[in-house]
């Protein structure tokens, strides 16, 4: 696997145990990210799907489950060993890779029907080079469903939080100077690097990657999932996420 600065941050061995754990009972992923994700995909059946920085396989499984023929790519070994095992336990076919998203190598050319990367863009080093190949792994026709945290509202260098629960406030400082920096994921313990970038960014790598946006969501908690939780309810006035479409 190439390695770079997003392979050896994400990677890594109590990163992967700590992930595992978090992803199965974060409210926003579980009830709120998860939900609608599955919902824009729509019918799987029979579809050829690369489940891009897979994490600990819960949407694999789940397309799986709805018969779509998946793929599923990690840059951890620790979190794909993991998925390898809940896949036998719950007796599905998905194949794994431990790879770095800007060389999945072994992929032949135009094999996906969708690529999911839920999540996982904002993370890559190699922004550019993870498009390129997603671009090169998608059939004529073939559709990217990404989801990144939302540049304009996510906690960055020029992007904070004033006061709490329903009543928090984004603070933007400095909005248009993309920039990194190390810290735990939301009640983590374990550092990671965090990225920034812009609109702007994402949509002209879209473009020169290939890509035409289709369709673009923020979308609105329902009452019932702002029940859950009161970060998910704040979200009825601010999005934290943002849902890309896009076509090759």
């Amino acid at each position: 696997m190439k390695k770079d600065s997003s392979t050896e941050s994400w990677g890594n061995i109590e990163m992967a145990e700590e992930w595992i754990q978090m992803a199965q009972t974060n409210p926003h992923r579980m009830n709120f990210i998860m939900p609608f994700t599955l919902k824009q995909l729509g019918n799987v059946s029979g579809k050829t799907i690369l489940d891009l920085g897979c994490g600990e396989g819960g949407y694999s499984r789940a397309l799986a489950k709805k018969y779509a023929v998946v793929t599923a790519v990690d840059c951890s070994e620790n979190a794909i060993k993991y998925c390898v095992s809940k896949a036998k336990e719950e007796q599905l076919k998905i194949t794994y890779h431990v790879r770095n998203s800007n060389d999945l190598y072994d992929i032949a050319d135009g094999t996906f029907d969708i690529v999911l990367a839920s999540m996982m863009l904002m993370d890559c080093e190699d922004f550019e080079g993870t498009i390129k190949e997603i671009t090169r792994v998608l059939k004529p026709s073939g559709k990217l469903f990404a989801s990144v945290c939302h540049p304009c509202f996510h906690t960055s260098g020029g992007i904070g939080r004033q006061d709490k629960g329903i009543d928090k406030k984004v603070v933007v400082s400095n909005y248009y100077h993309p920039t990194e920096w190390e810290a735990p994921l939301h009640s983590g313990s374990v550092k990671v690097i965090w990225r920034h970038r812009t609109i702007e960014d994402y949509v002209k790598a879209f473009i020169k990657g290939g890509l035409t946006i289709t369709d673009l969501h923020e979308p609105i908690p329902t009452d019932e999932q702002a029940s859950i939780a009161v970060d998910i309810a704040w979200m009825q006035k601010i999005p934290i996420f943002l849902f890309w479409e896009l076509k090759k």
